[in-house]
């Protein structure tokens, strides 16, 4: 039994919700952003709740169960409230301007990276003296919003043992004693 996908998911004010030969429409204040669905998961709308039912209680159906609530959840949550992911850029040197929807950074290589950020994506860049600068990221697609992120953190991972380089404000990433504490 599907603990995620047996949960109503309430519809808030302001957001409509179209269900059309397998296709699931969302639009709200925010913007409008549609989903495929398998046959094998049926969707029901009543009074402003969604439920989800599957069809059998084979496996491939009991996971895809789970999987399409939580879609149809975040992209309720998306076009009414928003998603909002901010990295810091950490090290010596290390940089990030906004130039409307270019990313521009200077990340330790012979060269700035560019990054052309998707029209659906809201980016901003500030830098404070004193402090690393913070990149955030702001979209009603939550799978677009993650995998834009992911990008940006894969250009320069941070590392275990200066912890320099991109990432999520609050991420805690293990730090490694270096050799001169092994020569003790």
């Amino acid at each position: 039994m599907s603990r995620i996908g047996n949960a109503p998911i309430t519809i808030p004010e302001g957001v409509e919700i179209t269900q059309a030969e397998g296709v699931v429409t969302v639009k709200g204040k925010k913007g409008e952003l549609t989903q495929e669905m398998d046959s094998c998961v049926e969707m029901k709308i009543e009074d402003n709740t969604i439920t989800f039912n599957r069809t059998s209680n084979a496996p491939e159906h009991r996971s895809k169960h789970g999987l399409y609530r939580s879609l149809i959840n975040n992209m309720v949550i998306g076009v009414s409230e928003g998603f909002k992911k901010e990295m810091e850029v950490i090290g010596v040197g290390y940089r990030a301007v906004a130039k409307g929807q270019l990313l521009e950074m200077a990340l330790g290589f012979s060269h700035a990276v560019v990054l052309q950020i998707p029209s659906e994506i809201k980016v901003s860049a500030v830098t404070e003296k004193g402090k690393a600068p913070i990149v955030t990221l702001e979209s009603h697609d939550k799978q677009l919003l993650g995998q834009v992120a992911s990008k940006i953190r894969s250009l320069r991972k941070p590392e275990p043992y200066k912890g320099k380089g991109i990432r999520y404000v609050g991420e805690n990433i293990r730090r490694k004693a270096g050799k001169a504490a092994a020569k003790k």
